[in-house]
């Protein structure tokens, strides 16, 4: 039988504590075998959650014989991490036990020393944080899970059902993780990764340039080339190409990819139009363009992200709370969205090239 040990420590997220605890003590194996022992081992003898306090039925001493260790989510990813918690982890990792991180609990094992020179998730809220603490670790917000072996991490909530699952899949086989999903009512695997959930937020901008991102966000399903949108700023193309720069912190091409992403996002969310339709009205022209650019920046189709949200059947009936969300979305557009820096487009020249 493979045991399982969760830590619990003060701060823990309680959900994700009770993720692991849920899902592989439910997994039965084909011959009806139940082929996982779990066990909550405390960092102290009552740990406050935060919420409540609870008292684990073992000790970090009972990590021992475990052939995984989970580390769930801690509320506050900047407290420090106790050393008897670091020692007990190392030790697991040393004698050959599989490691796993939950959400935040990212920063836990990052303390470890565990995750240098490896590549790693966390919440995506939390990301940038765990780039600038640990430097040594590459840091990938975009995805679910990372799976480097005996290390692993993932996103942030539900993300941790993903890992327990892809774990159950590592040692018991495809059949006994599927079992698994039907049991969490999730699927064994999702389309897309964490960026379809991230909230961009918006890079300060100069307000010399506001009256113009407005005029762009009310004209996102038109093709406006370079020299409208410099008559429009009564600028010169070159002018407002290193001003839209300098001060939004991106070109005007991707500020315009990204804004029509984000309004088909929105779309999606709350109409019921059809891909095509979001297409035109976002500004791509066609569905296989939104699809192209929708992949780039969200990770996802366009279809299986109105999917993942059950978006069209919440919004069916429902235009007072569309309209509502279209305004909201809108006021937010005049900010620049975040760029995709990991598929960079190319700069829009002046003249006669159209966005």
């Amino acid at each position: 039988m493979h045991a399982v040990a969760v830590i619990a420590y003060h701060g823990v997220l309680p959900f994700d504590l009770a993720t692991p605890c849920e899902l592989f003590s439910r997994v039965t194996a084909t011959d009806h075998t139940e082929p996982y022992s779990v066990r909550v081992c405390g960092a102290a003898r009552t740990v406050k959650t935060g919420a409540f306090d609870l008292r684990a039925p073992y000790s970090l001493a009972d990590i021992a014989g475990a052939d995984t260790v989970v580390l769930p989510g801690i509320a506050d990813p900047t407290m420090p991490v106790p050393k008897d918690v670091l020692r007990a982890v190392r030790d697991a990792a040393e004698r050959g036990a599989r490691i796993a991180s939950i959400c935040t609990g990212a920063f836990v094992l990052a303390a470890t020393g565990l995750l240098d020179g490896l590549r790693a998730t966390t919440h995506w809220a939390a990301a940038e944080m765990l780039a600038a603490r640990h430097p040594a670790i590459t840091v990938d917000p975009n995805v679910l899970f990372v799976d480097n072996g005996q290390v692993l991490t993932s996103a942030g909530a539900a993300a941790g059902l993903d890992l327990c699952l892809h774990m159950v899949r590592r040692d018991y086989g495809p059949a006994v993780a599927a079992q698994a999903a039907r049991l969490a009512v999730m699927p064994l695997e999702r389309d897309g990764g964490q960026a379809q959930f991230i909230v961009h937020q918006p890079p300060a901008s100069d307000a010399s340039l506001q009256p113009l991102l407005h005029w762009l966000s009310h004209n996102l399903h038109r093709a406006v080339d370079m020299e409208e949108v410099a008559r429009h700023a009564a600028m010169a193309p070159r002018t407002l190409s290193r001003h839209f720069r300098q001060q939004v912190g991106t070109t005007l091409l991707q500020w315009l990819l990204a804004a029509r992403v984000r309004r088909a996002q929105l779309l999606l969310e709350t109409t019921g139009l059809s891909v095509e339709q979001v297409a035109i009205q976002a500004g791509f022209g066609s569905a296989t363009m939104l699809r192209e650019r929708f992949g780039k920046l969200v990770g996802t189709t366009p279809t299986a992200y109105r999917r993942a949200l059950g978006a069209e059947s919440w919004s069916v009936g429902r235009p007072e709370i569309v309209s509502r969300r279209l305004a909201a979305r809108h006021r937010h557009d005049i900010q620049s969205p975040e760029q995709n820096t990991h598929s960079p487009q190319p700069r829009l020249p002046p003249g006669d090239v159209a966005c």
